[in-house]
Order: C-alpha cells, then structure tokens, then sequence
C-alpha cells in the first residue's frame, strides 16, 4: 500500500497539476480533471489547480479522436481546453500554448503526461527532476507524482511513480511503500521503436493506426485511478495495462 501525503488529502491550497500534452489522451483527461476538481470540493477539499501545456493548433485531423469541433481549428489546443473548462466551472485553470520546457515549467504537485513519443518522456523527466533536486518548494509546488499515459493501436498502459521518497506510517495492517516507480525507472525507453508512436496528419490514418477509443479509455482509467487516491489517500495500484482488442484492465499492483 502507499499513502498519499496529507498536503495533498488536507490541503489548505489547491493540489497543482500539470497536464502535459492536449490531444488524444490529453484532450479527454481534462474534462476527468474537471470532475475531480468539483467533487473533491463537494467533499470539503480546495480542489485542483491545472496547468495545461500544448503548442499545437488544432486541425480538422483532430475532430473525432481529440474533444475538438470544427468551430476550434486554428486555435490552439490547450488555450481552447482551458477557457472552455473555466467556463464551465468558473475555475481559473492556465493554459500554456507552449511545450513544457525548463523555462516555461511551472512546478506542481502532480505531473501528468500524455505525450506521443519517447523523446519527449525522457525530457520531461529531466525537468522535473533538475528542478526538484534544485530548489526548494512551497506545499503547493511540491513535486510528488508522475502519472504517464501511453498507447499503441489497441493497447495502452498508465504509471503513476514518486518523484522522491514519500514518507509512509507505520502499520501492522499493511506494509506501506515509500517510493514507487516513475516510468523512465519501469521501462527503458531508450529501447522502444519511435516508429511505433508519434502523432498522425490525417483522420483516416490515425484511425489505422489507433482504435477510436483508446485514447479516451486511458483518460478515464487513469484519472479514476487519481481521483481514488486524492479521495481516499492510499492506493495499492501503481498504474494499469490496458487492451482494448480482447477487453482486458490488469492492474499493476504494488
């Protein structure tokens, strides 16, 4: 079992969160993040705080698989995300029609990344970490978690990992983990074929090459797996494995 730290189940600022990447899976999570937010405050919580990173525009390949309409395109998608949630719930979330960079970094408690390449994974674990090992923070900037969403065609996975070690209680109950596996630690992503990942210019080819709802699965997934964690302040999963082509969520247990 893993405890979340009570600067994040009591806090007395909003938890942050950056959301890394606002297309397929990215796209879908934000309204999810949206959800969390309304309902941690039903139960008492300050909620969350949201940082949207994307410098693309959106195009007409984006309508269908992306949350975009054809009144979008030539806009850019985390500006467009962001002010619609903001509409929606009167929240003051930020969007930064910029890639997530050293400079244009804003540190939070929670990164999530749904990004489609391997290069861009190895980067964002750079930042965090030169960041976190370099200064110090207030509660509300803290780093404390990397979830990472990544997919091929009909399969996907999820990893929620610590960006340092969590202090953990004492229990005879369970045996508690202090550090958890970010996904540049799990898997070496050096290894994998670039090939296999990457976005695609037309409609009709990202459906060949992705299932229609494999992006959205994971947002869900995913974000369930977040919001049981903020509500209840543990959790025994450290991320999923999901396939969509034989129906399949295995947890990855911890």
């Amino acid at each position: 079992m893993h405890k979340i730290p009570d600067c994040l189940i009591n806090p007395s600022h909003q938890v942050t969160v950056a959301l890394i990447g606002c297309g397929g899976t990215g796209s879908h999570a934000i309204g999810h993040l949206g959800a969390i937010d309304t309902c941690l405050k039903t139960l008492g919580h300050p909620g969350i705080m949201v940082y949207a990173y994307d410098p693309d525009l959106i195009t007409e390949a984006n309508k269908g698989r992306q949350r975009f309409s054809g009144a979008d395109i030539g806009l850019n998608k985390a500006i467009t995300l962001i002010s619609r949630i903001n509409r929606i719930q009167g929240s003051s979330w930020e969007g930064i029609p910029e890639y997530f960079t050293k400079d244009t970094h804003v540190p939070c408690n929670i990164y999530l990344s749904c990004v489609d390449n391997v290069k861009s994974r190895i980067t964002i674990s750079k930042i965090i970490k030169d960041k976190r090992d370099n200064h110090h923070f207030e509660p509300y900037k803290k780093p404390y978690y990397w979830m990472d969403f990544g997919n091929l065609k009909d399969t996907g996975q999820v990893i929620i990992g610590t960006l340092s070690k969590i202090e953990q209680p004492k229990s005879k109950k369970y045996r508690f983990i202090e550090k958890l596996p970010i996904i540049t630690e799990m898997f070496d992503l050096t290894q994998i074929d670039e090939k296999d990942t990457g976005p695609s210019c037309s409609a009709m080819e990202a459906l060949t090459k992705q299932n229609l709802f494999i992006n959205p699965s994971l947002a869900t997934l995913g974000c369930d797996l977040l919001w049981q964690m903020l509500s209840t302040g543990m959790t025994d999963k450290a991320g999923l494995f999901l396939n969509l082509k034989s129906m399949n969520v295995n947890p990855i247990n911890i």
